[in-house]
């Protein structure tokens, strides 16, 4: 705690000798979005006072200038160093880094992150998206399995259906051997109503996963309403 607290001094002692006022030039190079992981964003803007401002999840933040390079970010507890010569922002290292460097890669002009393609509906682009980042790192949290059928049942319950279809449908894609991603693409083809389909996809989870309870359920559920 005293640690912190002397490093919070020095840090607020070094601000009070900077300039708060960034240059028209900074401001130009550092301006944009960049990748927080392989699907998320932050975005680096400046506001009428030239002050830089962040919005990362839907928080808008306001980091405390170092130097012309250097901002602190006080709800994170992390100082971001600009380096616009190679568009990216890095991380100080610090102690609770233990050694690892972390990147923040400014994208490109129109440059888009799979879940924003999705969001756009462009299905093609965010599979393309996501098996881009699958291929290069299969274990990364962005793909992983549940994630994405969360993301899925987020959109169905807020009866977004192509949405919510496009995502198991990547699931599926990304996973094919699992029996999980067609029981959640039959669930999305039952709330739509659309029974044949349903069907199919309850039938494909089975074919997988005899074992799969869910879907056992719902195919009885549909077959027994068909046949009545």
């Amino acid at each position: 705690m005293r640690t912190k607290l002397l490093f919070l001094s020095l840090l607020l002692l070094i601000i009070s000798c900077t300039s708060k006022t960034n240059s028209s030039e900074f401001i130009e190079k550092a301006s944009g979005r960049y990748y927080f992981n392989a699907d998320e964003i932050i975005e680096v803007t400046f506001d009428e006072d030239k002050k830089l401002r962040l919005k990362w999840r839907n928080q808008g933040l306001e980091p405390l200038k170092v130097d012309d390079t250097s901002f602190y970010v006080r709800e994170l507890n992390e100082k971001l160093i600009f380096n616009t010569a190679e568009n990216k922002i890095e991380l100080a290292e610090k102690r609770e880094h233990e050694g690892k460097k972390y990147v923040f890669k400014k994208l490109k002009k129109g440059e888009k992150t799979p879940s924003e393609y999705l969001a756009e509906g462009n299905f093609k682009a965010a599979l393309e998206g996501y098996k881009a980042i699958k291929e290069k790192d299969s274990l990364t949290p962005v793909i992983r399995e549940r994630n994405l059928n969360r993301l899925g049942y987020q959109y169905l319950r807020n009866n977004e259906y192509e949405a919510a279809i496009n995502v198991f449908k990547i699931n599926i894609e990304l996973y094919p051997n699992s029996s999980n991603t067609y029981d959640s693409t039959g669930d999305a083809y039952t709330k739509m109503k659309d029974t044949a389909n349903a069907i199919e996809y309850y039938k494909k989870a089975l074919a997988i996963n005899p074992e799969n309870r869910s879907s056992k359920r719902a195919l009885e559920k549909l077959t027994s309403k068909k046949e009545e």
